[in-house]
C-alpha cells in the first residue's frame, strides 16, 4: 500500500477470484462435544463470548481464546492472550500453522482440525489500486473488492494491522470515496494525546471548564460534522474514556466538558489499531462492549511479509516519486529489497527507497540490503566534501558514517558485550542490535 498519490496507470488483472480450501473444527472433548465450525477464506474465532464463530461453554476457555485465518503460508492459529493458553498436539503454542488431523487444546476442550472438501471463493478486484492504495496481491485485491460498498455506507469500520501497513491511508481513501467526501476528515491519534486531554480532544470543552481552558474548544466529533472521524490507535484509549466513547457512538450525542447542551453528531467513525483488541479484552485493557460497537465491519490489513508480490510495485512507485528523473529502480535493488520481511512494513520500505535515492550511491543501497551474516566491511575514511550533491544527501552520508564508527567503537570498548554497551550509553538493546545489522558489524555476544 502506498502512502502517496498513486500513478495514473493501474495494473488490470484478469483473475478476479480467490479460492480457499474449506476445513472444519470438531469438538472431541469438553462440554461441547460434537459441536463444529466451518472455515475457509475468512477468519474464525473461538471462545466463550457470543461474538465468536464457535461459542464454547467450557469455563476454562477465555472470552476470546483463539483465531484462525488464512495467510500466505497456510492457516495460521493465534492464541489471543488467553488465560489458560492453547496447545497443538499437546504442545503449548502462541502461533502455529495447522495441518490436517492436528488436535487443538483450549482450556479443557479439544478440537480436531479436518479438511472440509472443496474450496470457498472470494471476489478480488481486477485492479491493483484503490484510491491511493496499491497492491497486486490477492490479499490486497480482496480488500479492494469490498471497499466500494463499505465507502458507500455509514457503517463503523475497524481497521486492524501492524504499524506501517497503511491503515490511515485506507481510512482516508474510504472517506474520499464516500458520500461524505466533501466533509472534513478528522484524525485523532489516541496514542499521542495525554490521558488528561483525550476527552477534550474528542468532545471539546467550554471556556473556564478547567484550569487552562481559556477559550472554548470544539472537539473532533463536533468538528467532523458531515465528514469522517478517524480514531487511530484506538487500543491506546484510556479505560475510563471508553464508556464515554461508547455513549457517543450509540446515542450520536456529546456534551463538551463543562457544558450542558447535547450536541447531535453527524459523523462516520473509522477506528484503527495495531493490537488485537480481543487480546486486550482478555487482559482487561479494553471493554468488550466498545469493541463490539466498533466491530460493525472489521478489516485486517496484512503486513508486507504476507504479500511480497506487492513489494516490487511499491518500490517502483516510491522510486518514481523520489528520483525526479530516472524513474526505473535498479533491478538489483528490487531483487534485494523483496527478500526482506520489513517489520516496519510500507513505511519502512519507503524510508529505505528514500535513503538510496537521496544518497545516490549504489554502495549505500547495497549496504541497506546486505546480508547481516556477511563479513564486516572495514570502515572507510570520511568522504571529502562534494559540493556537487545536495546538502541533505551530504548530511545523510555523513551521519551514516558517524553512526557506523560510533557503534563500532562502542562495541569494541565493551568487548563485544551488547547488553553492557547498550546500558553504558542508555540505548535500547534492540536498537543497538538493529544498528549493528544495518552497518554489518559482527560481534560474538549479540
Amino acid at each position: 500500500m502506498s502512502e502517496e498519490k498513486a500513478p495514473e496507470q493501474t495494473r488490470v488483472i484478469s483473475d478476479r477470484e480467490a479460492r480457499f480450501p474449506k476445513y472444519r473444527l470438531v469438538v472431541t472433548e469438553g462440554p461441547d462435544v460434537g459441536s463444529t465450525v466451518q472455515g475457509a477464506g475468512e477468519e474464525i474465532a473461538i471462545g466463550t463470548s457470543d461474538a465468536n464463530d464457535l461459542v464454547l461453554a467450557d469455563p476454562a476457555v477465555s472470552r476470546h481464546h483463539i483465531a484462525i485465518a488464512p495467510s500466505a503460508r497456510g492457516l495460521l492459529l493465534r492464541d489471543l492472550g488467553s488465560t489458560n493458553g492453547t496447545t497443538l498436539n499437546s504442545v503449548v503454542v502462541e502461533r502455529a500453522y495447522l495441518a490436517p488431523g492436528v488436535v487443538i487444546g483450549v482450556g479443557g476442550t479439544k478440537l480436531r482440525f479436518e479438511p472440509g472438501g472443496g474450496d470457498a471463493r472470494a471476489a478480488l478486484s481486477k485492479e491493483s489500486r484503490w484510491g491511493r492504495a496499491l497492491g497486486a496481491s490477492d490479499a490486497m485485491r480482496k480488500i479492494f473488492a469490498v471497499l466500494p460498498k463499505l465507502a458507500e455506507s455509514d457503517a463503523t469500520i475497524l481497521l486492524e494491522g501492524e504499524t506501517g501497513t497503511g491503515k490511515g491511508l485506507l481510512a482516508s481513501a474510504i472517506h474520499e470515496a464516500s458520500p461524505r467526501a466533501k466533509g472534513p476528515f478528522i484524525v485523532v491519534d489516541c496514542g499521542s494525546i495525554p490521558p488528561s486531554l483525550i476527552e477534550s480532544e474528542l468532545f471539546g470543552h467550554e471556556k473556564g471548564s478547567f484550569t487552562g481552558a481559556s477559550t472554548l474548544r470544539i472537539g473532533a466529533f463536533e468538528a467532523g460534522k458531515g465528514g469522517t472521524v478517524f480514531l487511530d490507535e484506538i487500543g491506546e484509549l484510556p479505560l475510563d474514556m471508553q464508556p464515554k466513547l461508547l455513549r457517543a457512538l450509540e446515542e450520536k450525542l456529546v456534551k463538551r466538558i463543562g457544558g450542558n447542551d447535547q450536541i447531535k453528531l453527524d459523523i462516520r467513525v473509522i477506528a484503527a489499531t495495531n493490537r488485537d483488541l480481543r487480546s486486550e479484552i482478555n487482559r482487561g485493557r479494553f471493554r468488550s462492549d466498545v469493541y463490539y460497537r466498533l466491530n460493525t465491519f472489521r478489516l485486517r490489513v496484512p503486513p508486507l511479509r504476507e504479500r511480497r508480490e506487492d513489494i516490487a510495485m511499491l518500490i517502483a512507485h516510491f522510486y518514481e516519486q523520489l528520483a525526479r528523473g530516472d524513474t526505473e529502480p535498479p533491478a538489483e535493488l528490487i531483487a534485494n529489497l523483496t527478500k526482506h520481511d520489513w517489520p516496519g512494513n510500507v513505511r519502512e520500505l519507503r524510508a529505505a527507497v528514500e535513503r538510496t535515492v537521496l544518497l545516490g550511491d549504489l554502495e549505500v543501497w547495497r549496504e541497506i540490503t546486505a546480508d547481516p551474516a556477511a563479513p564486516a566491511v572495514a570502515a572507510s575514511p570520511p568522504p571529502a566534501f562534494d559540493v556537487g550533491v545536495s546538502f541533505r544527501a551530504a548530511k545523510e552520508r555523513a551521519v551514516a558514517e558517524w553512526e557506523r564508527e560510533y557503534v563500532r567503537t562502542l562495541i569494541d570498548h565493551h568487548g563485544g558485550n551488547l547488553s553492557r554497551a547498550a546500558r553504558a550509553v542508555r540505548m535500547d538493546r534492540n536498537h543497538l542490535r538493529e544498528l549493528l545489522v544495518r552497518h554489518r558489524i559482527r560481534v560474538d555476544d549479540t
